[in-house]
């Protein structure tokens, strides 16, 4: 049997109360903060304002959603000139975490443009240096504090792409998990953000990297959800729903932290940026075709997937193409405005980038 390994050096901290954890992790450390516009009229800006007192040395609080390439490079030598010797406290969601990896890697020469270069090349940046990154996610979804790369959406490129930012400098020193943070989401950020979660626990599965402890948290992802998300959507106050939400995420994301996504995701960043599709419904309308292309591939990756829906469940396709429609994610490609021969045509392209390779069989 081959040697396999699994590894993530994050501190996680999970459990409603978690975020008054910040000052016992930051440790004295002097703080920049970045989070979501909105953290201001929630009071959660100003909550971390008297949670930190004199040790918060700046705000940044413009974050967009699907971070450009382009408001990083614009903010970058100045974050640096003003932060360099701060640990960076991101509190939001996945642009808010991705934003910041990209924010506090440095390249030997100070410009970002150099990260960018590398980046559009296909190759990894060299890092001169890096800030400590704290991260407290605000929608249960991305799994971005827990894993060691970043998503930049370089929209100024002759053809917008995805960048994906990848290194031991970008794992959180520690995150911190807490489902309170996520009881103010609206119905359509809960649904999308826990959609791409499933599909985070789906594709550490049918994944070339996939070993037995990514598996056993890929698996409890992926019931939790399919148990969880219905409940949490029809009570959305619901603290207890929003706690077995958020476990679910943290568990994928500890899963795809070591195996990275596969060909679900590979498909969405093309219809994300030419269709404007949502990140969540891009990766998760695609799944049940993803799983029927899955079948058969590997004895051993059909048994892991066995597991999701039970050896109760003839048809786990079937139903997760149901569970995905009682949801209002259709799966055919035209209710989301792609053509057929369009999505045909993307399918392709995503079986031969870096993260369709990662699916188990070779040309689906």
């Amino acid at each position: 049997m081959a040697t396999l390994r699994y590894r993530n050096p994050v501190d996680v901290r999970f459990g409603v109360g978690a975020f008054a954890q910040l000052p016992e992790v930051l440790r004295g450390r002097p703080a920049v903060v970045l989070t979501f516009p909105e953290a201001e009229v929630t009071g959660l800006l100003d909550r971390t304002r008297r949670m930190l007192g004199a040790q918060l040395r700046g705000v940044i609080a413009d974050v967009e959603p699907n971070p450009g390439a382009a408001w990083v490079a614009a903010r970058h030598a100045d974050f640096w000139r003003r932060h360099g010797d701060a640990v960076v406290v991101a509190i939001g969601g996945g642009s808010t975490i991705d934003s910041a990896k990209a924010l506090l890697v440095r390249p030997p020469s100070g410009d970002f443009d150099e990260v960018l270069r590398a980046l559009r090349a296909g190759e990894a940046p060299p890092v001169a240096r890096a800030l400590p990154l704290i991260s407290i996610p605000t929608t249960a979804g991305t799994g971005s504090e827990v894993t060691p790369w970043a998503t930049l959406w370089d929209r100024a490129a002759p053809t917008p792409t995805k960048l994906s930012l990848h290194g031991e400098a970008l794992w959180s020193e520690a995150a911190l998990v807490d489902p309170e943070l996520t009881l103010s989401l609206p119905h359509s950020v809960t649904r999308t953000s826990a959609l791409d979660a499933l599909s985070h626990a789906l594709e550490a599965i049918w994944n070339r990297r996939a070993n037995p402890v990514s598996d056993t948290l890929a698996v409890a992802a992926a019931r939790g959800l399919l148990a969880a998300l219905p409940r949490l959507l029809a009570d959305p106050r619901h603290l207890g729903h929003r706690t077995e939400v958020a476990r679910a995420s943290l568990l994928a994301g500890l899963a795809f932290s070591n195996t990275q996504t596969a060909l679900a995701h590979s498909i969405s960043y093309p219809l994300t940026l030419r269709y404007g599709i949502p990140h969540g419904i891009a990766c998760s309308f695609p799944l049940p075709l993803v799983w029927s292309l899955a079948q058969g591939a590997a004895p051993d990756r059909d048994a892991v997937l066995a597991e999701v829906f039970g050896p109760q469940e003839a048809d786990p396709v079937a139903a997760l193409r149901a569970f995905l429609g009682s949801l209002g994610v259709p799966g055919d490609c035209a209710a989301h405005g792609v053509p057929p021969d369009a999505f045909a045509e993307i399918l392709r392209g995503a079986a031969a980038g870096a993260r369709g390779r990662n699916f188990i069989r070779p040309s689906p």
